[in-house]
């Protein structure tokens, strides 16, 4: 077993607790780790984190907020990596996979919005400002009378914009909100009857080297089933649909006791189209219902729907 261990990590606030979260349960694993040399952070600057003026469609897509850091894994400057899983591409690099998937939190969307509890209290016309095309496309869904605006920054940072009535409404991952200690904002999270997650919403993983087989075995205990079983679903889904941040698709599996409920759905980024499909089953069939789903959609979109613009 190695010595040290460092971990790789963004540095927002959120990518940190995240990080600590992992150390956190390291150390509860492996009694030989709890030290305070033991276990490493390194903060590792992304795509996603330098460019800030603009939408991420705009900049990319894929591997925004991983790139840098699986360059440091591959390096072997860093022993693993801590991601948002949200934000994992489907296709890993050569020689790194996913070792561990925390336990999920609820990976339920919230509403930001000092005037309206719901989605629907929102005034006619009111301004909701976001950086994700999944969530514009179901705002507009809902409510095409909304106008939607970009909107990036961390946590913190578009917290801060609302309060200074930058927009009127913004909408966050209640995971990250949990994970940051401010619980007082999630009193109005929206079901996903309304709003469907991003895929792996909620869930952190933890990347290694294949061949690295002492810190996988350091990760091994962190892994939590179920929720593996319904990341992979999704992320099965998204493989299927060969998605990117240019296109709006959600997802969200849910397990009970050994069966499996997928609802997902893709649209258009005006909100105009909007397909759907649910799969039931054994959640030992996880990828394969999600890959089933994705072909369905995929099927309902028909030729063009994921075409990149331009």
């Amino acid at each position: 077993m190695p010595a040290r261990l460092t971990i790789g990590t963004r540095g927002s606030p959120l990518a940190l607790a995240q990080a600590t979260e992992v150390a956190r349960r390291l150390r509860a694993a492996h009694p030989d780790l709890d030290t305070e040399d033991a276990i490493a952070i390194a903060v590792i600057r992304t795509t996603g984190d330098k460019v800030q003026d603009r939408p991420l469609a705009e900049i990319g897509g894929k591997g925004l907020f991983t790139k840098e850091i699986e360059e440091a894994l591959i390096e072997r400057r860093i022993d693993l990596a801590v991601h948002s899983m949200k934000d994992v591409p489907t296709w890993l690099p050569e020689g790194l996979s996913i070792a561990a998937i925390l336990p999920r939190e609820d990976p339920r969307d919230v509403l930001i919005a000092p005037a309206a509890g719901r989605l629907s209290e929102l005034a006619r016309g009111a301004t909701v400002g976001t950086a994700s095309l999944r969530r514009q496309a179901q705002i507009l869904s809902l409510r095409p009378d909304l106008k939607v605006v970009p909107f990036r920054g961390n946590v913190n940072t578009r917290l801060r914009k609302i309060e200074e009535r930058e927009v009127d409404a913004t909408i966050l991952a209640l995971a990250g909100l949990r994970r940051l200690g401010l619980k007082g904002y999630a009193a109005r999270a929206i079901e996903p009857v309304e709003m469907l997650p991003a895929v792996a919403q909620g869930a952190i993983g933890v990347e290694a080297r294949d061949g690295d087989t002492a810190t996988r075995d350091r990760l091994a205990p962190l892994d939590d089933p179920d929720s593996a079983r319904a990341v992979a679903a999704e992320r099965a889904l998204l493989a299927a649909l060969d998605g990117s941040c240019r296109t709006p698709i959600a997802a969200l599996a849910r397990l009970d006791g050994a069966a499996l409920t997928l609802d997902a759905l893709i649209a258009q980024p005006d909100g105009s189209t909007v397909h759907t499909a649910r799969r039931e089953g054994a959640a030992a069939d996880a990828e394969a219902m999600g890959a089933d789903a994705g072909a369905e959609l995929r099927a309902k979109g028909g030729p063009g729907f994921f075409a990149e613009p331009g």
